[in-house]
């Protein structure tokens, strides 16, 4: 039976409505960004000036907000805890888990926390509920018309959908396919990267239209010759990867801890958490608060002191610290932002204290700290080159992304996201009891049940008329 010509046409147009759809319903998630850039300039660290009875509340604001927010975790919201990443890497283990841990009802409860922890300042990032929110969006509209892409595979599709949440998130269309292939799949393909771009580049459109600027620090372009920045990434890509290995580890460690803690003793962990938080704030005069954009950008104009002395071991402490302290204890958020700020703090005071550039310091740590965290270079250098804004690095951020990689990989042996989902699955029963039984009972077969619905199938627009699921066998993520 021959195929319409019209079929691969159709078939963009859909993956591009799909990708503008995602990217539109991450733009709320920018706007509480940027209020939260707004607040952070008001406390000391950012505005220059003493303290203010603004600023004070804003840093006192974790000691009854971050008890809240694990009550409601606990309670009423409990669908809502944790990052979004691991729950969706559920998914594509298992479609069957998508009715429960992509519904509107978990995705909302998730977007609700984390936006109060965003205003409250702490210091999280964002790219779990924006990867949750594309998720989400792909599963919806699945189940809405399940033969909407019918010649999509679902796995592929849902992490399609994801990626491009990562991309309207942030502007950063290449970023978001490479985390679909790097991370959610393991599979670089033809026949998923294509699509992938597509989603994330209607992502990453929108996401732009909508104010988001694809060089979050602005351009910056830098004189340093390659030769000078292949020799700064050796010491910056140890010492920013260590630290990022070391984030993921404590991270992982202390989820393991507190997440059953939170649960029994909510207001008690919540209470002693907000008042290390706030004491941070107070200390640092609120660096260490927010998702560490903000911070970067101050030590990219040269207006933060980056020398080497106490207080910039209190910020890298702070910086360290902070996120571990609220993601542990199951508040959504992400570890990309607070990943980049403390590498790109520890290279700004090292290339600064030995009389180097600081804008190149500044790079090439925050690349290797995400890349010390996540185990992701390729991702990383993506994102960093959106950070850093200046392509000629591009040397020194491949060198220092690799060798971070290869540094926190030996101190936290599995990838972080993918542990953080591995402490999830003792908690399955439990999460599908929080959620309505009846979500999932609307399945026509054409969608969880059909052909494609394994990972490892291949999402494809039909590009060179081959059937959907054929090549990749990997089992899962």
């Amino acid at each position: 039976m021959s195929r319409s010509p019209l079929g691969p046409v159709r078939s963009l147009l859909l993956l591009a409505l799909l990708g503008a759809v995602v990217g539109l319903a991450c733009w709320p998630l920018n706007r509480i960004d940027l209020l939260q850039d707004r607040l952070l300039s008001t406390l000391p660290a950012f505005s220059g000036e003493e303290w203010s009875a603004g600023g004070w509340l804003l840093a006192l604001a974790p000691i009854p907000l971050v008890p809240l927010l694990l009550w409601f975790q606990r309670g009423p919201w409990r669908r809502g805890a944790g990052s979004g990443i691991p729950q969706v890497m559920l998914c594509l283990e298992d479609p069957h888990r998508g009715a429960q841990l992509l519904s509107a009802a978990p995705t909302g409860e998730r977007l609700g926390l984390w936006t109060v922890a965003s205003l409250a300042l702490l210091p999280l990032g964002r790219e779990g509920p924006v990867v949750e929110v594309g998720a989400a969006v792909g599963q919806a509209l699945l189940r809405r018309w399940p033969g909407l892409l019918h010649r999509a595979s679902r796995g592929h599709l849902l992490a399609g959908a994801a990626g491009a949440g990562l991309a309207g998130g942030f502007n950063t269309p290449l970023m978001g396919m490479v985390f679909v292939v790097e991370e959610l799949t393991g599979s670089f393909q033809q026949r998923l990267v294509w699509p992938a771009l597509v989603l994330t580049s209607a992502a990453a459109l929108v996401s732009g239209l909508g104010g988001q600027p694809m060089f979050a620090l602005g351009i910056n372009p830098s004189p340093v010759a390659e030769t000078e920045q292949l020799l700064w990434a050796v010491p910056i890509g140890l010492g920013g990867g260590a630290l990022g290995g070391l984030f993921a580890w404590l991270l992982v460690r202390a989820t393991g801890l507190m997440t059953p803690l939170a649960r029994r003793q909510p207001l008690r962990l919540g209470l002693a958490a907000g008042v290390a938080l706030a004491l941070l704030a107070l200390v640092t005069g609120g660096a260490s608060g927010g998702d560490g954009e903000t911070l970067m950008r101050l030590i990219l104009d040269q207006d933060a002191d980056t020398t080497i002395d106490g207080s910039w071991i209190m910020l890298l402490v702070s910086r360290l610290v902070g996120p571990v302290l609220a993601l542990s204890a199951g508040i959504p958020g992400g570890l990309i932002d607070p990943a980049f700020a403390v590498g790109g703090v520890f290279g700004a005071g090292v290339v600064r204290a030995l009389a180097g550039d600081p804008h190149l310091g500044l790079a090439l740590g925050m690349a290797a700290g995400l890349a010390g965290a996540t185990q992701l270079p390729v991702m990383t250098i993506a994102f960093a080159i959106r950070m850093a804004g200046d392509q000629q690095l591009m040397p020194g951020l491949v060198a220092a992304a690799v060798i971070a990689a290869y540094t926190g990989q030996a101190i936290q042996r599995r990838p972080v996201y993918h542990a953080l989902a591995d402490l999830l699955v003792p908690e399955r029963s439990e999460g599908a009891a929080a959620v309505v039984e009846d979500e999932d009972h609307g399945r026509t077969g054409q969608g969880d049940q059909g052909q494609g619905a394994e990972v490892g199938d291949e999402m494809e627009v039909d590009t060179h008329g081959a059937a959907a699921g054929e090549g990749d066998n990997r089992p899962g993520v």
